[in-house]
């Protein structure tokens, strides 16, 4: 528990009404989108970056935990205050969010929901193309800080590409500014790249310069049923090496198919084993070819049906779909165990094949969908923690994905993060060595251990996932 020393100093910073430490209160910060429940002791609503430093500086002279949460969307536990101490609810932060034409740019606090820079930047005929499928209530601090990217980083990159500068209060309560307004800068070490995706382990951001480009001036969007799921990751692999980079290729697999429309009937084929939607963008007449080209290599590929969007309002029926994917499965029974293991795009088929595997291997109720395109698979097993046999079955199942990403070439995460369930693997995928020159960063920025600890790195004694 937090000293009444520290809390009476907490209250010298913040005011009483942004404080709540009633349990009630501090029962909803106790878990996110992911799984597992931890009470934080406090949590505290700072507004500006000088609150948020004092509480740092605060934290460290009592050696407390400090967890930043913002939306709690995270889907690793990212959020989650695993050895109590302070929550910082980065939700109420000031909001600020400019949007320069003339120099392509947002700078943005990170308060502000994704899918605002999305509305603002397309006001002016720009583009933001981090799309997480939370973006419409996820704050922007919690996608820079997980590198949550979604459907278009197949043709446009990641969150990290989008990131040029950062304000940064560091563990040690430090305010420092990285990068800049301009898209070249090699001063010194890209300490921008290291913060973006830390996880909240390096730094709590204050505020984000991120780049913008022209708005494609057209797009289209397909969506191919396929009897094989299979043949669904053939068509995938085969589009891709057709000199054709869409915008976005995702795959759903039947159990997600039925169970959007069982949550939102939206006319999908619920007698499809899966369904491929892409999107290709760019000059309308390129864009009429490519469509073409991937409407004929979907049938080669055994598509039983081919159904190309010819209103904008098709187009958006298609993505509300897509985007009900993860609402819709968390009906199929009170437990979601969330995973994204990503692996190389010429390797999505036989992926695809382990997961069939694993499902009947485990008898689960594991389906399976993600960013296709990039190799960015979302295999999520649907199951109740408090059927401890099954649960050990999930343990194990959860453990052969990892251990079938990486031996595919593939990486724990595209997106999600590393939390709290990944971080026994990271030696596999790391190496010892590469494993421990992260945690050398950690202590040399982070010496008290104060900032969200207990995330990436693997605990004492922990050696494998454990659920139960």
């Amino acid at each position: 528990m937090i000293k009444e020393q520290l809390i009476n100093q907490i209250k010298t910073i913040i005011p009483e009404n942004r404080i709540l430490s009633d349990l009630s209160d501090r029962y909803s910060y106790s878990f996110d989108a992911s799984f597992g429940e931890y009470l934080p002791d406090i949590v505290i609503q700072p507004k500006n970056v000088k609150e948020v430093a004092a509480l740092v500086k605060l934290a460290n002279e009592y050696k407390t935990p400090v967890y930043p949460r913002g939306a709690a969307t995270s889907l690793s536990g990212g959020s989650l205050a695993v050895k109590g101490g302070m929550t910082l609810d980065m939700s109420q932060f000031e909001k600020k969010l400019i949007i320069d034409r003339e120099n392509l740019l947002a700078i943005t606090s990170p308060s502000v929901i994704t899918g605002e820079i999305h509305k603002k930047a397309e006001e002016v005929d720009l583009f933001y193309p981090p799309d997480p499928s939370s973006s419409h209530v996820s704050t922007i601090g919690g996608n820079l800080l997980e590198n949550s990217s979604g459907p278009k980083g197949l043709k446009y990159g990641t969150t990290k590409e989008y990131v040029i500068g950062l304000e940064v209060v560091t563990p040690t309560g430090e305010i420092i500014r990285t990068g800049g307004q301009t898209v070249k800068n090699v001063t010194g070490y890209d300490l921008t790249r290291l913060i973006v995706g830390s996880e909240g382990t390096l730094g709590i951001v204050t505020e984000a310069i991120l780049r913008l480009i022209p708005k494609p001036l057209a797009r289209k969007t397909l969506l191919a049923s396929f009897s094989r799921l299979n043949d669904s990751g053939h068509a995938i692999t085969k589009i891709l090496s057709s000199g054709i980079l869409p915008s976005a290729m995702e795959l759903m697999d039947n159990a997600c198919i039925r169970a959007v429309e069982n949550y939102h009937p939206s006319g999908l084929p619920t007698d499809a084993e899966a369904i491929v939607i892409i999107e290709v963008d760019g000059h309308p007449s390129s864009i009429e070819e490519e469509m073409t080209k991937c409407a004929e290599i979907c049938r080669e590929q055994g598509a039983t049906n081919v159904k190309v969007a010819q209103t904008e309002a098709e187009r958006n029926d298609i993505w509300k779909a897509r985007k009900m994917v993860s609402p819709a499965i968390t009906q199929m029974g009170p437990t979601k165990i969330s995973e994204d293991a990503t692996v190389p795009r010429s390797k999505i088929p036989l992926m695809v094949e382990k997961l069939q595997h694993i499902r009947k291997k485990y008898d689960l109720n594991l389906v399976v969908f993600g960013h296709a395109g990039d190799g960015n698979l979302h295999p999520n097993i649907i199951t109740d923690k408090r059927n401890l046999e099954e649960m050990k079955r999930v343990e194990s199942a959860v453990s052969e994905i990892f251990e079938a990403a990486i031996e595919l070439g593939g990486t724990l995460s595209g997106e999600h993060g590393i939390g709290t369930l990944k971080a026994p693997y990271m030696e596999m995928e790391l190496g010892k060595e590469g494993l421990l020159m992260m945690q050398k960063i950690k202590e040399a920025w982070d010496p008290n251990n104060i900032l969200n600890p207990g995330k990436i790195f693997p605990q004492p004694g922990q050696t494998k996932v454990v659920l139960t």
